[in-house]
């Protein structure tokens, strides 16, 4: 195996000035970089982690605190792993995935106090997150996958909720639907501040404005019963509902599963668009989900890249940037099944075999209807 003599020794140079092209505890001019650089990739040096890590003060550890409960993380949670870690393998760094609880303060405490993170990536942000001043009283720099309620000096990237949002609403509305219902997180989950649920139910609400329409929201539990759960409230509340706009990705496979069951059909008589989804997800589905897809992989590199940059830099800007996600139509969403009440007679004149779809349609709905009584 390689050492650090014999990297010197190739490249004609100093014990020390290879450890110092490690380490960048002192400044080495390009040239020099580049002539020990290359006689490492030649010799195949691997340099110890650990001494580099004594040497410069850096454990090239980054901390990515994620809570996790026993479900684990779906494909759209792992793109934003995925998208972190490789843009930290590629600037030399390690990502070390660490589950501590939102609420486990002195657990975050303790793990700051180990002085093992060089800086820290914090997910699942709530609008006022206690762990921000935590980390910024241990000294950790950190950078935020979401927001916080007030973003003063603090870097992050998010989702664009606003946009993502509207988006999703004006595709639904052009295709003619006006009672669209949101299934959201849970109730829960609003009540503990969770950011992109606050954000998304403010959103819905305007956007629904915007077009004259009336919002309905309804919270959900993140899982297939927790969806079941919901539509049947949604069609409690709205028993003319034709389409469902759903930012839980658990609870809308729930939801096409009790439209089945209803003997509706999706999109014919009920369109359903899921945000905030991987592409791995939305195939899974029949038909295949129309979804505001999700920027996870690119949000976790931007994230470290301008975590970095904090490192790296005494005064570096602080960075906050926003990405909507993108509209993908798939098989989960079209034309209402039939026309809302007041332009029924209206396409009964213009198009009879539309009237033909119509009553088909209805008929459906009526059995169905039925069956539930």
């Amino acid at each position: 195996m390689a050492t650090m003599h014999d990297v010197a020794r190739l490249a004609r140079v100093s014990v020390s000035t290879v450890s110092y092209v490690l380490t960048g505890a002192r400044p080495i001019s390009q040239a020099t970089r580049d002539k020990v650089r290359a006689a490492m990739a030649e010799l195949d040096y691997q340099p110890h982690a650990m001494a580099r890590g004594l040497a410069s003060r850096r454990s090239r550890i980054l901390g990515l605190l994620l809570p996790i409960d026993d479900r684990g993380l779906g494909a759209t949670e792992t793109a934003f792993v995925t998208g972190a870690a490789s843009a930290a393998s590629a600037a030399g760094y390690h990502l070390v995935l660490s589950p501590v609880d939102a609420d486990d303060l002195d657990g975050l405490r303790r793990l700051a106090s180990q002085r093992m993170l060089d800086g820290a990536l914090l997910m699942e942000v709530q609008l006022d997150d206690d762990r921000v001043a935590v980390l910024r009283e241990a000294g950790v720099p950190l950078v935020l996958i979401g927001r916080t309620g007030d973003t003063t000096d603090l870097s992050y990237v998010d989702i664009d909720f606003d946009r993502t949002v509207r988006d999703a609403v004006a595709h639904l509305v052009g295709l003619g639907h006006r009672r669209i219902v949101y299934v959201n997180h849970s109730a829960a989950t609003i009540a503990e501040g969770y950011g992109p649920a606050l954000r998304t139910r403010d959103a819905f609400a305007a956007a629904m404005a915007e077009h004259g329409v009336e919002p309905l929201m309804i919270p959900a539990e993140d899982s297939a019963a927790g969806g079941r759960a919901a539509l049947a409230t949604a069609f409690d509340r709205a028993p003319d509902l034709t389409a469902v706009l759903a930012m839980n990705e658990r609870a809308v496979f729930g939801i096409l599963g009790g439209l089945a069951g209803r003997g509706l059909t999706v999109p014919d008589d009920v369109s359903v668009v899921s945000m905030v989804t991987s592409p791995q997800v939305a195939e899974l589905a029949t038909p295949a989900l129309t979804a505001m897809t999700s920027p996870g992989s690119a949000l976790g590199r931007i994230a470290v890249e301008a975590l970095l940059r904090h490192l790296e830099l005494d005064s570096a800007p602080i960075h906050q940037e926003l990405l909507p996600c993108t509209l993908e139509v798939r098989g989960s969403s079209g034309p209402p099944g039939r026309p809302t009440p007041d332009t029924t007679g209206e396409a009964d004149a213009a198009d009879p075999e539309a009237s033909g779809m119509t009553s088909k349609n209805t008929a459906r709905r009526r059995a169905a209807t039925r069956r539930r009584a």
